[in-house]
């Protein structure tokens, strides 16, 4: 039993985190990190127990220490706080990319990564971001890749490499084709009103920062840079079967696929 949490992130996911936790009944201390702004509103609203500005000072005593950060500041903080972390204390995060993440584990950890170390990455967001939109349902039905030191040595070294190449396909993908589709609409007053919904709906997830996107793109760009090779594929099969049944065809299994995300939404 975890006695005392950790978060350094307290945004939409560390604070989702938080509040999933209480839901479920978590009894023990949940502290919080961040800017002394965002600290000010978790406390506000209930999501962490105490609030710390200091890193160093806000893993002390913690039986669980998350990092819900971009992946470059993970990266650092894997480094600076690794050396501190109390003996029995477990490191975990929510990097959306794993190879940077759990090579600098191995680094500061030596041996003992496996033990002292859990990549993670939570499949779950909103078009939001901050811990004002923290959501203790934000996790429910979703995906939570989890990556070990451990599982490499045992010869499973491929799951960073097949997280990586997932989150390229899924997450990663949706995100830059919804900066494509406003950098096509975003300079034409006229569209600004006519959109409708099927705009806003394809555009809704383009609040995050460019900072964390920046990250995840300098980390896993082999794997985003096959997946936009594809998307250029089928969208040239597209294209040259406009006026064939193969447009029927790519319909037919885009609602089949819509369905299927509706049922796995639902269970």
């Amino acid at each position: 039993m975890f006695r005392q949490i950790t978060i350094i992130g307290v945004g939409l996911i560390g604070g989702s985190f938080a509040l999933a936790l209480k839901k479920h009944g978590y009894k023990g201390a949940i502290v919080g990190c961040d800017r002394e702004p965002v600290l000010q509103t978790a406390l506000a609203k209930g999501v962490v127990d105490r609030a710390v500005l200091s890193p160093e000072e806000a893993i002390s005593g913690s039986d669980l220490v998350l990092l819900a950060a971009p992946v470059g500041a993970i990266v650092d903080l894997i480094e600076r706080l690794g050396p501190l972390l109390p003996p029995d204390a477990l490191l975990s995060d929510t990097g959306s990319t794993k190879a940077e993440i759990m090579s600098r584990a191995r680094a500061v950890f030596g041996q003992q990564a496996g033990q002292r170390f859990l990549g993670g990455h939570p499949m779950a967001g909103k078009e939001n971001s901050g811990v004002e939109f923290a959501d203790p349902t934000l996790f429910v039905n979703a995906v939570w890749f989890l990556v070990s030191d451990q599982d490499q040595k045992q010869g499973q070294n491929k799951a960073q490499n097949e997280d990586g190449a997932l989150t390229g396909k899924v997450h990663e993908l949706c995100e830059l084709i919804t900066a494509t589709l406003e950098e096509e609409f975003g300079d034409d007053p006229q569209l600004h009103g006519i959109g409708g919904r099927a705009l806003r709906e394809m555009t809704r997830i383009s609040s995050s920062p460019y900072s964390m996107w920046r990250d995840i793109a300098h980390t896993n760009t082999e794997n985003i840079e096959q997946a936009l090779e594809q998307l250029e594929q089928r969208l040239a099969y597209i294209r040259e079967n406009l006026r064939t049944p193969g447009l029927r065809d790519e319909f037919e299994r885009a609602n089949k696929f819509n369905s299927q995300q509706k049922k796995n939404g639902e269970s």
